[in-house]
């Protein structure tokens, strides 16, 4: 992905629940302040250098692109059982979607880019409630804490065992589905070539070795394990038969049955 300016770097986070574990579908869009430029070098916005874009516009904007698309969608044939397909029911759609305000926030990271990371990372690398935050489980209820204020005061959550369970597995993703998008200069398909010219350009230190070793050279290096032996007869060395290619497009929900995946013994 790039521009006529260059190619930027951002990546998308999905965020599903609140800390009572109701559904609060949005989404993080981290992205860094300039471009790589088509000379190779790194471009900053001209008018600030933490200045991205003015917020109130980019609402507009971005409430505009989603409605063309959904219009699109739906002329396309793509979105099934929607209940609103008949001409008129879309129609008053249409007009309460226009009607409201889309927020969308952006913003300089207080802390710094490190700060905002980790705080992302409690929704990529964790599940909807950690164990830490469940303080009784009886035959009835469920009792756990959540956030009661800024400066982190706490108070004590109940729900009924079967209320509990089903707020928890509103957060298991559908196949297919990933809480964690690249694009840009992050993007799989060019950040082999285009991310070490953007760490030149920004004279950034070479990345940790490290960070870049394998899962194979991590397991080996802190596990002390090979994972390319068999791990039935500990003789033989695993190696790939065949590689499956992912599908182009997901089907709408629904619509078909996903096989049932296994991995090796």
């Amino acid at each position: 992905m790039g521009t006529s300016h260059g190619s930027p770097a951002f990546s998308l986070v999905l965020h599903t629940w609140t800390q009572d574990l109701a559904l609060h579908i949005h989404v993080h869009a981290v992205m860094a302040c300039g471009v790589l430029a088509q000379d190779g070098q790194w471009s900053v916005p001209a008018r600030k250098p933490d200045f991205l874009f003015p917020v109130q516009a980019l609402s507009k904007v971005f409430r505009g692109k989603f409605m063309a698309a959904l219009t699109a969608a739906r002329q396309g044939h793509q979105i099934a059982r929607d209940p609103q397909a008949a001409h008129s029911d879309w129609y008053q759609r249409q007009k309460q979607l226009y009607r409201h305000d889309w927020v969308v926030y952006a913003k300089t990271p207080l802390g710094g880019p490190v700060q905002v990371l980790e705080y992302l990372s409690r929704y990529t690398h964790r599940t909807a409630i950690g164990n830490e935050r469940i303080r009784a489980i009886t035959t009835a209820e469920v009792a756990f804490t959540v956030r009661a204020n800024d400066k982190g005061g706490k108070r004590l959550e109940r729900l009924p065992g079967l209320e509990f369970v089903r707020r928890f597995m509103l957060h298991v993703l559908p196949t297919g589905i990933k809480r964690i998008r690249h694009y840009g200069l992050l993007a799989p398909s060019c950040k082999g070539k285009k991310l070490n010219a953007a760490r030149q350009a920004l004279q950034m230190p070479q990345p940790n070795p490290q960070a870049l070793e394998s899962a194979q050279g991590f397991m080996a290096r802190v596990a002390k394990m090979d994972v390319g032996l068999c791990p039935v007869c500990k003789l033989g060395r695993l190696h790939t038969v065949e590689v499956l290619a992912g599908a182009k497009q997901l089907p709408i929900p629904g619509a078909m049955v996903w096989p049932q995946q296994r991995g090796p013994p």
